[in-house]
Order: structure tokens, then sequence, then C-alpha cells
């Protein structure tokens, strides 16, 4: 790694702040590129206001060619050399940047002609258009491994902070318009970067307007290889499913990439070759077993660059059966008694319980998702009437070779019908095992009936509630319940 004196950045923060050469004319926009470029070195405005047709909207104007051009920012990759190392200043004002000494990677607002020196850009803007004739724009969001600081100085060098990410976003300035300027842009990690920003102005009439937000892509050091040695897999799979229910098939890359290009295709029994499966181009494909489905095939490839083909996983194979046990979370055991019996059923359509996709929780400690169990029947024709006690118990989570212990999740039972006479009580509430105790994977009562309460037929269920470790790796999890009656 290369590493510019610490002094060159307190040299490059008392330089000057507004950039007045290379000014574009009101009307004279350049012409909109339409290929994806990386942008490495030399001068753009990387975030260029424009007024068109009625609407504010964020381009790039990439003064790295000649002539200059306009550019879609989702077409532009901006790159911050490795050569942009520098170290932070032992000075009190710079300590906003990190620990003095330590590494950062800077686009200095003063040009140097072996890196990238954006700016930001309202020469196109009118006078009168807008109220104040200026222009809000806001810093809403960062994403990358490390920081973003966007900052200029005063005359004696001390630093005027415009955008920073670790202190709270949105940040906003107001630009006046005809304004060309630079500052230094600073990351305090290797890495890709979304930088998001958005504009917004009134009207001279008092009508808002906005861009809304526009991801800007920026990536610290080396470019990542566009064609990676990436292995694909298809994980999600079971091994066999009743018809009707779903299927869910994941895209799992080896190593983890930025690409997110996927089309899936399929084979069944009697085809030659594998054809591509309309507009599924997600990293999951669900769909329905269905008995015309058995044996088909299927797989997923990974593009980058629309067709150019990065990875292919091995086809996996669909098992539809006309019984078994479908993709569910529900496996059902019963004891019969000797005289009448106790029998404990669920409907056999209606057996798998699919949780909501775990979300995020509030305080970001763990993965989040309720549901319902599916109703558990429990009949009871035994004379004497002697009580039954209901409890369930769950395995493992698996997904693939991933697994996750059943103590997760938790539930709390509810009595959903019962006949008259009966005195059907609902189990106690297990809490998720997340922070402590075992959850579901210890048995728990969904239901009991005391002696003389129990004889007829009730309907037990519950609400469940999982929680997962953050570190939990991607796939759809799948686990069973045993229930048992004594």
């Amino acid at each position: 790694m290369t590493t510019r004196n610490p002094k060159r950045l307190a040299a490059a923060a008392g330089a000057a702040v507004v950039c007045l050469g290379g000014l574009l004319l009101p009307g004279a926009t350049p012409a909109l590129a339409q290929d994806k470029v990386v942008l490495s070195t030399g001068h753009t405005d990387a975030v260029d206001v424009h007024y068109e047709d009625g609407e504010l909207v964020l381009k790039v104007h990439d003064d790295t060619v000649e002539p200059s051009v306009t550019r879609d920012p989702a077409d532009v990759t901006f790159q911050v050399l490795p050569e942009a190392a520098v170290e932070v200043p032992d000075l009190p004002a710079y300590a906003f940047l990190g620990p003095a000494g330590s590494t950062i990677w800077m686009l200095p607002m003063t040009q140097e002609p072996n890196l990238l020196w954006p700016g930001w850009n309202t020469t196109t803007l009118r006078s009168g258009v807008f109220q104040g004739d200026k222009v809000r724009l806001s810093l809403v969001e960062v994403a990358g491994p490390g920081r973003v600081s966007v900052f200029m100085t005063d005359p004696i060098g001390q630093p005027l902070i415009k955008f920073r990410s670790d202190d709270g976003l949105p940040d906003a300035i107001d630009v006046p318009i005809m304004t060309h300027a630079h500052a230094n842009w600073v990351f305090s990690a290797l890495g890709s970067y979304t930088l998001t920003f958005q504009a917004d102005a009134t009207l001279a009439d008092g009508t808002p307007i906005s861009t809304g937000p526009v991801p800007y892509r920026f990536v610290v050091g080396d470019l990542p290889d566009p064609d990676p040695e990436v292995e694909l897999s298809v994980q999600g799979l079971q091994p066999g499913y009743a018809p009707g229910a779903a299927v869910t098939l994941s895209a799992v890359q080896n190593p983890v990439t930025d690409l997110d290009q996927y089309r899936w295709f399929s084979r069944c029994p009697g085809a030659a070759d594998f054809t591509e499966i309309p507009s599924e181009v997600a990293v999951a494909y669900s769909f329905t077993a269905t008995a015309q489905l058995d044996d088909c095939q299927y797989l997923v490839r990974l593009y980058r660059d629309g067709n150019v083909l990065v990875a292919e996983s091995a086809p996996v194979t669909l098992n539809v059966e006309d019984a078994g046990t479908p993709a569910a979370s529900q496996t059902i055991r019963v004891t019969v008694g000797a005289q009448g019996s106790l029998v404990v059923s669920v409907d056999p359509d209606d057996r798998t319980v699919n949780l909501p996709a775990a979300m995020l929780s509030p305080a970001g400690d763990r993965w989040q998702s309720t549901g319902d169990l599916r109703p558990i029947t429990v009949t009871d024709t035994r004379p004497g009437s002697p009580g039954w006690n209901v409890a369930g118990q769950l395995g493992d989570f698996t997904a693939g070779q991933n697994r996750v212990g059943g103590k997760y999740l938790g539930w709390a039972p509810t009595v959903l019908a019962q006949a008259q006479g009966q005195g059907v009580v609902a189990g106690p509430t297990v809490a998720p095992g997340f922070t402590n105790g075992n959850g579901l994977a210890a048995s728990s009562v969904l239901g009991t009936a005391s002696a003389g309460d129990g004889r007829g037929t009730a309907q037990l269920g519950a609400g469940l509630n999982l929680e997962l470790p953050t570190d939990t790796a991607a796939g759809q999890y799948v686990a069973t319940l045993t229930l048992t009656a004594i």
C-alpha cells in the first residue's frame, strides 16, 4: 500500500473551496452516455443536478473524456485508488476522521492527476426557477465497510464538514445555482460503498420537487474481479413434497460476491435440454409442487452485465409424493389407548407451517418471525374419561448442511374449540431459548384435560415465535415438531 505523508492531508485541507474552471453553461448539457464505466482518475462532478421537463434529476458529469459526457449514476463506479491512502493527522480538528496515524483513503478537493477529483454541480440550473435560487443536497444513506466523510476547509485550514455518516444521516447542505464545488471525500476502510444522495428544491410557484434517493457506487481500493471463481449451488430442496406443498429453492454463492443477476432453468422428464423459467431472476425461486413436476430438475445460473455467464449450479431433482411428509414443520406421532382410543390428528392438506421470512429485530440483535401452528385435533373416546396431555418437541432446523437448534422456537398455546362438557386447558407459554432456556427443543405441553374433562373432540393451536442469532447462515430452514398424546 502506498501511504502519502499525513502532512499532505493538512495541505489539501487549506486549498480553495470552489473550483470555477470548466463550468457548464446552462443549456449546454453534454450527450448522455449509455455505457457502464469505472472512473478512477480525472475530473468529474459526481453529483450533477439537472432540471429537465419539470423534474429534478441527479446525473454524473464525466469530464475524464473528450468531449465530456453526462451519465446515469447507475452506470458509473467511482474508484478510490489504493494510492489515495493517507494517515489521519495528529490534529484535534481532524479527530472525526479516526485515530491519529490511522489509514484513511481520501480524494482531495484540489486535483491530483493520479486520483479521481469528484465534486457537485448546479451550473445547469437557471435563475428564477427555484425559490432562493438554491437546491438542498442530502446524503441520506451510506452502506459499506467503513465511515464516509465529505468536508471542505476554512481559510485557516479548519474542516467544514458537509456530510458525515457516523454521526447520523441524512446530512443536508443548501447549494446555490451556478455552483461547481469540490471537497475532500474520505473513506475509513477498503471495500464497496453505496452513497445515496437526494436533491430537493421548491419551485418559484411554491411546488416542492425532489429527485428521490439516488444510489452512487464507490469502490475503495482494487476493483473486484469481474470474473470471480464462484461455486453456485441450489439449497432448500427437501427429500419429498406432497402435492400442493410450497417449494422454495435458493441460489447460494461460495464465496459470496456482489453479483446478483440470476436465471432459473428446469428440465422435466422427456425434455432434452434445460429451458429458462420466464421472469425468475431473483436469488430464490418459489413454486407449488404438483404431480406433474415429479422428477423435474432445476438449476440456476449467475451472470454479470446481463449475459456474461459466471457460474452454474449442479441440477437438483424434485420428488413429489402422493403421500408422506411434505416440506413440513409438523410430524405427528400418536399413542392409542387399549380401550376406545386417544387420537391426535391434523388435516393432511393443512399441516405445513410457512413462517414469514425472518426480519431483523428493532434492537438489531436477532432474526425474528412469528406465525401460527396449524390446528391439532384431539379425540378421546376412551371409557372412564381418564384425561389426557398433548405435548410437542421440536427437532433442529436444517437448511442443507446448516443446522440451528430447535430451542429458538417458542409458542403460546390456545384452545381453538372443544366439545360441550369438556374442560380442556391450554399449556403454558414457552419463550424462545434465544437468551436462556430450551424453547421447544424440550418437551412442552400444548394442552391438557383432567380426568372426567377430556372425553370428546377438542382443537388446539399455538402462536409461534422464532428468534434466531444474527450469524445464522442464509437459507430456508425446516424443522419437525413431534406431538405425543398420553
